[in-house]
């Protein structure tokens, strides 16, 4: 940390912002994927289409915005800017209703499919919409300035910190919520509304909590070049560590997104735990604890010591969770699975940042986005659905029929972090070149 820099408010700044930052994400990765199953009865095919497009949008964003705050010099705007239109973005999801775009775009008919087919449709497309702003905001700006307030001292504690906010971003959205009522309208309008308003009032306060620490570019280097800087050859070359470090961050998360934009619609629709908040935040809670404890294991000991363990236990989930139907079995697996899922997303992001050019944070976001998100947002959905292509299907009360996720979602999951233990072998050995 930087001497002049104040370590409590740094982070106070860190846990507010990574939590409310990821009580959004939470919202466009897994509560929309529930919002258009239950209220516009979406396929598996167009839930892969939304998870690939909000992706995409993610990682143009991110290598947008991340250059431009490395030209100016600035994170701090863009993210309490950033806050605030993401909030009002989320907020926005609660005025797709089937009635009412039925009356605006079919008001001859009844709410039939087409109306159906539309809202999924503006859902989309308002996904993108959010995605751009929370991108700004998180991806680029938020985690810049979290590359630049650390160092290699403590960015294993800090990225503990900021790993296992995920899971305290399930807690609090599907414990906060889990007495309302996902098949009715005026419920997820609260649920937006509540989300939308409380990212909004962080940005405000962003003005007054977060410390500038970011160095200037020099003004002679073209913005349109930085954009791209990180795909040039010469700069690959030059940061070998940091490049095939994000292949396995893209292996790791290909294998998370087969399953993850399912994993609630598979604890309440297969194994009929309507309770499953009950089973799942104990787990969370206990992974959290787990993955801030853990993070100084990267910092004492480094990363090949870190990984091993963390990987291990996310493969150990996997099979638990095929195998079982049992609730004591189901929570084991999931505690498993997590404690592998958010430990190793720690373990690899703290090395991201450790192999990140000084001064060039920002450049290297997008690049960050392209291994988290956009490669397995596209590749990991559309292996899920391509698994669960003929899944049994039940019946609405409408006529319409919806899927059924399977355990098979977890073995595909398994078959596909094997490649990341793959890549740790020239990983390794680039490490211990250093």
């Amino acid at each position: 940390m930087k001497k002049n820099s104040s370590l409590g408010k740094f982070y106070l700044a860190l846990v507010i912002f990574s939590l409310v930052g990821q009580v959004a994400w939470v919202v466009e990765n897994m509560y929309l994927n529930v919002f258009i199953y239950k209220m516009f009865h979406a396929t598996a095919e167009q839930i892969s289409l939304m998870v690939a497009a909000s992706a995409v949008t993610a990682t143009v964003t991110t290598l947008l915005i991340g250059a431009l705050s490395d030209k100016l010099g600035r994170r701090k705007v863009f993210i309490c800017a950033g806050y605030i239109l993401w909030g009002l973005s989320i907020f926005a999801f609660g005025l797709i209703r089937a009635e009412l775009v039925n009356n605006l775009f079919f008001p001859t008919v009844a709410v039939g499919s087409a109306a159906m087919s539309l809202c999924i449709t503006l859902t989309i497309v308002l996904d993108c919409v959010m995605t751009f702003f929370g991108s700004s905001a998180n991806d680029a700006a938020f985690n810049a300035w979290l590359t630049d307030s650390t160092d290699e001292t403590n960015r294993g504690a800090a990225e503990g910190i900021n790993a296992m906010m995920p899971l305290m971003a399930i807690l609090v959205v599907f414990g906060g919520f889990m007495g309302m009522d996902q098949s009715k309208e005026a419920d997820w309008t609260l649920i937006f509304s509540i989300i939308g308003g409380v990212v909004t009032v962080l940005g405000i306060a962003g003005f007054f909590l977060i410390k500038e620490n970011t160095v200037k570019i020099p003004e002679n280097q073209n913005y349109f070049a930085n954009i791209f800087y990180g795909f040039r050859p010469s700069v690959m070359k030059a940061n070998k560590r940091l490049y095939v470090t994000l292949i396995l961050l893209a292996l790791f998360n290909i294998s998370i997104q087969i399953f993850m934009p399912y994993l609630i619609l598979y604890y309440t629709e297969t194994l009929g735990l309507t309770d499953y908040v009950l089973i799942f935040a104990p787990a969370i809670i206990l992974s959290a604890a787990f993955t801030a404890v853990y993070g100084r294991v990267y910092d004492k000991h480094g990363f090949k010591t870190a990984i091993f363990p963390v990987l291990g236990l996310l493969m150990a989930g996997y099979v638990v969770l095929f195998f079982v139907r049992n609730t004591a079995l189901v929570f084991a697996g999931s505690l498993l699975l997590l404690c592998g899922f958010i430990g190793t997303g720690a373990i690899i992001g703290a090395l991201i940042r450790d192999c990140t050019p000084k001064n060039k944070a920002g450049m290297f976001q997008g690049l960050r986005i392209v291994g988290q998100v956009l490669i397995p947002g596209v590749v990991g959905p559309a292996i899920g659905a391509a698994v669960l292509k003929n899944a049994d299907t039940v019946t609405n009360t409408d006529g319409t029929t919806s899927f059924i996720p399977n355990e098979n979602i977890f073995l595909a999951a398994f078959i596909a972090a094997i490649a990341a233990w793959l890549i740790l072998i020239p990983l390794l050995k680039l490490l211990k070149k250093k």
